[in-house]
Parts: structure tokens; C-alpha cells; sequence
């Protein structure tokens, strides 16, 4: 849906938003949350070892590896999603317990757990901010990247340069993400969550997170050993079968979570003189994934505005949550019912560079726009 423009008064403060939601929301339970850990765990090893002991590891069985790689990938989203709550503080109300879980969980997945807990942070303090946002953040009109943006998609098409830019985000997008920042906030540098220091920049990581930048570092590096004697004990052609193959449907799906949250041709991202956390919030967008995809990945798509505006919202709470948001603040909350696949394609082919607007800095084709761009003023 659209959004009217929005001034900062019309926003509501942080302490109203919780107010509108049912202070039970906001309870963690133990127990609760480790049997939807179990859940996913357990659905995810038992497709794996089913495969592992049914399939043959042969060409002709090629398509049906295929098939289990984008079923059990699907399924293993469940289990990134509870080791990120447990980065966001909602898994339960002792922080041990759950950064504990949350390391084996994300360790398991290649995801470096408290190096992506610090840059998952940013994105979330700042969500939508054009120039402190962390993830997905778009190109602003009149700079380098920009241009050539608007170059490339004029030389190859609007289609082409959608198309590759779905097949790469999708592939590598999140590898990239960790290894060199990549789509993250352009004034933090060339970013690296496995090493925050030199050569890359500081800007990400302060001191006083480097060491647990590297204890994420041993964690994915512990997972590589496992499957390397793995590979020796058993054959390498196992290990891309069984967990390759899922581990880049993964991938996919977070991206195209990370990026559909917060991306559509009618959401802005705003500046400092109009940014606020209430606001940037609010940029979140809902989107219908179906009951099955929503059982299994813990409703972390069609719950998403709520979790922006509390991260310590536990998953079971959040459709609870997002109904009350959604009748407290109905001009404020976004739901988008396009099919995840057409809305998928229209912001890989439309949203990459945006410019000043009196409503916040919104997605643009047009790159004459820059010979008029203004200062925000929502205000006015």
C-alpha cells in the first residue's frame, strides 16, 4: 500500500508504540523458544539425513537433488531465523543462554553470529537512514555509484540489468555482504565481518567488538573443519549435495527477505533532518508469504514492521503485535500484497538510485531528476 507523506509530527514516539502493543508481546519464555529451535533443527537434519541416505549421489539423480536443496534450504531459513533472535535479545531473558545458542546456530550456517549482531544492530538503529543505514542501502542521485547504475541499465536494458541483478543478489549477495559490505552503507567503507581491521575499514567494528568479530571468525572456521573431514571421510560430492546446495537457497532467502523488508518503489529512506527511529521503522514493509513459508520461517516476513519496532518481540508474539500496530497506527503500518515474485522483480529492475523528494529520498529511473534535486523539507 501507499503511504501519505508523513512530517516528523505526525510520527509517533517509541514509548507510544509500546504502549499500543499488549504488554505481554514483549515476554521471552526459555521453553517456548527452544522447541521452535528443536522444530527447525530437527526438520532440517532429518531432510538431510533422508537425502543423504535415499538419493544417490549420481547425475541422473541431479534434479532431485535440486529439489532437496531448495526444500531443505527453505526449512534451514528456520533455523537462521531463531539464531537471530537470539542476536536481537528475544529468545530468552538470559543472554548467555541465548548467545550461546545463537553462535552454534548462525556458526553452523557460515554466518559469523556476533559480527552480523553488530551490523544487524546498525541496520536496525538506523533503518532507512540514506546515509547510516546498513544493508540494502540505495544509491543517492549525483554520485559515482549512481551514474553507473544508470549507465549499466541503459546499455543492457531494464530487464537485462534487473535480471542479473536478481541472479547476483540472490547468489553472492549475501557472501558479499560479509566479505566487502556489500549494498551496505556506503559511508562505513569496504567492510569485512570475518577481520575489522586493516585493510578494510574500522568503521563497522569499534575496538571494543574486535574480539568477538574473531570468536564469530572461529565459529564459521570450526564449521569449515567439520565439513572438510566430512568431505575426506565421505566424498566431497556429498557435502555439496547435502549441504552446499540448501546453504545458497539460504542465502537466497535471506536476501530476498533483507531486501523486500525495506525496498519497493514507493518506500523512502530519509536524511538526517528527517530521520527518526519511529519513522525509519515504519519503512518496513509486510509482504504475503503464505501459510507454509510463514510456519517455517517463523513469520519473520509478514511480521516484519513490528520487529522493527521492538526486536525483542518474540516471534510467536509478533502477529499479536502487528494486528494492534496495524489498528493503532493504520496510516503508519505497511502491508504490500504483491506476490513475492513480481515484487521481487519490479525492485531489481526499478529501485536502485534515489533522489531528493518532498517526501523523503524515493526511487528514481530518471537520471535529468539530479539537475533539480532540493534539500528535503518534509515539514513544508
Amino acid at each position: 500500500m501507499t503511504i501519505a507523506p508523513q512530517t516528523p509530527r505526525d510520527v509517533p514516539t517509541t514509548a507510544e508504540v509500546k504502549a499500543a502493543i499488549p504488554a505481554h508481546c514483549f515476554e521471552r519464555k526459555l521453553s517456548t523458544s527452544i522447541l521452535y529451535a528443536v522444530f527447525s533443527v530437527a526438520l532440517t537434519l532429518a531432510l538431510g539425513i533422508l537425502a543423504m541416505l535415499s538419493v544417490p549421489l549420481t547425475w541422473a539423480w541431479a534434479p532431485v537433488w535440486i529439489v532437496y536443496a531448495y526444500v531443505n534450504g527453505t526449512v534451514a531459513v528456520g533455523v537462521w531465523v531463531i539464531a537471530h533472535e537470539c542476536g536481537h535479545r528475544a529468545f530468552a531473558p538470559t543472554i548467555k543462554v541465548q548467545d550461546a545458542i545463537g553462535y552454534v546456530l548462525h556458526s553452523a550456517l557460515l554466518v559469523p553470529y556476533f559480527s552480523w549482531q553488530r551490523s544487524h544492530a546498525i541496520h536496525h538503529g538506523k533503518t532507512n537512514h540514506i546515509t547510516e543505514g546498513e544493508t540494502h542501502v540505495p544509491k543517492r542521485i549525483q554520485t559515482s555509484r549512481a551514474t553507473r547504475a544508470f549507465n549499466a541499465r541503459r546499455r543492457f536494458g531494464a530487464k537485462t540489468h534487473g535480471a542479473f541483478t536478481v541472479v547476483s543478489r540472490l547468489g553472492i549477495g549475501w557472501p558479499s555482504y560479509l566479505l566487502m559490505g556489500a549494498t551496505g552503507g556506503e559511508e562505513r567503507g569496504v567492510t569485512n565481518h570475518f577481520w575489522p581491521s586493516r585493510p578494510f575499514s574500522q568503521a563497522l567494528f569499534p575496538d571494543r567488538w574486535k574480539a568477538k568479530v574473531k570468536w564469530s571468525s572461529v565459529g564459521v572456521l570450526g564449521t569449515l573443519g567439520l565439513l572438510s573431514w566430512w568431505a575426506i571421510a565421505s566424498s566431497p560430492w556429498q557435502v555439496l549435495a547435502v549441504y552446499v546446495g540448501p546453504y545458497f537457497v539460504v542465502n537466497a532467502w535471506l536476501v530476498t527477505y533483507t531486501w523486500l523488508q525495506h525496498t519497493d518503489a514507493d518506500i523512502p529512506h530519509y536524511d538526517a533532518d528527517d530521520w527518526s527511529f519511529v519513522r525509519g521503522a515504519f519503512c518496513s514493509v509486510d509482504r504475503p508469504y503464505g501459510p507454509i513459508v510463514d510456519a517455517l520461517h517463523h513469520r519473520i516476513g509478514t511480521t516484519h514492521v513490528a520487529h522493527h519496532l521492538d526486536a525483542k518481540i518474540p516471534h510467536y508474539h509478533a502477529a499479536e503485535a502487528t494486528a494492534a500496530i496495524r489498528e493503532a497506527f493504520p496510516d503508519l503500518y505497511r502491508f504490500n500484497p504483491t506476490p513475492i515474485r513480481k515484487a521481487l522483480w519490479r525492485v531489481a529492475k526499478d529501485c536502485h538510485v534515489v533522489a531528493p523528494t518532498s517526501n523523503g529520498w524515493q526511487f528514481t529511473q530518471d537520471d535529468s531528476s539530479a539537475t533539480s534535486s532540493h534539500r528535503l523539507d518534509t515539514a513544508a
